[in-house]
């Protein structure tokens, strides 16, 4: 297994892509990160272009809190990566505050999600994360959309199975052990997006499409919700005004879509 020094060198280098807390109920416990589940960043089955540059600002919304819009009756913790926070979109636009805004029509009132997020991160910075910040919950829903940099980054499946499980193990965990407020969301297809451009964009595809069979069985094996937002991200390819400015991230309009399918799902366990 490769040493932490090399996860913190690829750190330095890797995809700044585009999901904060003292525990005090004994329900919640923190799976800790397994150093001995490092996963190999040179499999062949994960190779892809490693020179795209990404040129958009990293945003670190960890624990970031709108306190204006803290009003509601119901607790979210979004865990992810850039995909969760918004890069290159206001903060309304993001699919959490989005689906807030869609709840509201039916009475259900969230208070502004916390954050445990931060754009190019991969399974195993937020496991880092998590076991460090200490989440205080349980809250009533967590969401989990987390793997892109993992395959950007050439790691290994094997190794992303580990760490998204541990991830997913997380999440419920901090959802008071209540699998139906947990909710996970399939790895958006990033080949689509202009910045691929000059990449494999077919190997792209089929490797997003590993890494999400990956999520998704470990995901229904939990009997837990599984939103399978690819095919809307797929939709960028014939439609620019899904893409954010900066050419690779969803717009507010293409997360708008998933809070559409999320909402109801939300609806479900909050009535």
């Amino acid at each position: 297994m490769r040493s932490k020094n090399i996860f913190m060198f690829l750190g330095l280098q890797s995809f700044l892509f585009c999901l904060t807390i003292s525990c005090t109920k004994p329900s919640i416990n923190i799976i800790p990160n397994n150093s001995d589940t490092t996963i190999n960043n040179q499999d062949d089955s994960t190779n892809t272009d490693t020179t795209m540059t990404d040129t958009t600002t990293n945003i670190d919304t960890t624990g970031n809190i709108d306190t204006s819009a803290n009003a509601g009756n119901f607790t979210w913790l979004a865990l992810g990566d850039s995909y969760t926070i918004g890069q290159s979109v206001n903060e309304n636009e993001r699919f959490p505050a989005q689906i807030i805004s869609l709840l509201k029509n039916d009475s259900i009132f969230i208070k502004a999600p916390q954050y445990i997020a931060t754009t190019g991160w991969t399974t195993l910075n937020l496991l880092d994360a998590i076991a460090a910040q200490q989440p205080k919950g349980p809250f009533d829903i967590v969401t989990l959309l987390i793997g892109v940099n993992d395959q950007y980054q050439h790691f290994d499946t094997a190794g992303y199975r580990v760490h998204f499980n541990q991830c997913l193990l997380n999440a419920i965990a901090l959802a008071g052990n209540k699998k139906d407020h947990v909710f996970v969301l399939s790895i958006p297809d990033y080949s689509v997006t202009p910045f691929a451009q000059n990449s494999d964009t077919a190997q792209i595809s089929k490797e997003i499409d590993e890494f999400n069979a990956i999520n998704k069985t470990i995901t229904l094996s939990f009997g837990i919700s599984y939103t399978d937002i690819t095919p809307l991200t797929r939709e960028m390819k014939n439609d620019a005004s899904l893409i954010a400015y900066d050419g690779l991230h969803p717009s507010g309009k293409e997360y708008a879509e998933w809070a559409a399918l999320l909402a109801p799902e939300f609806i479900k366990i909050l009535k």
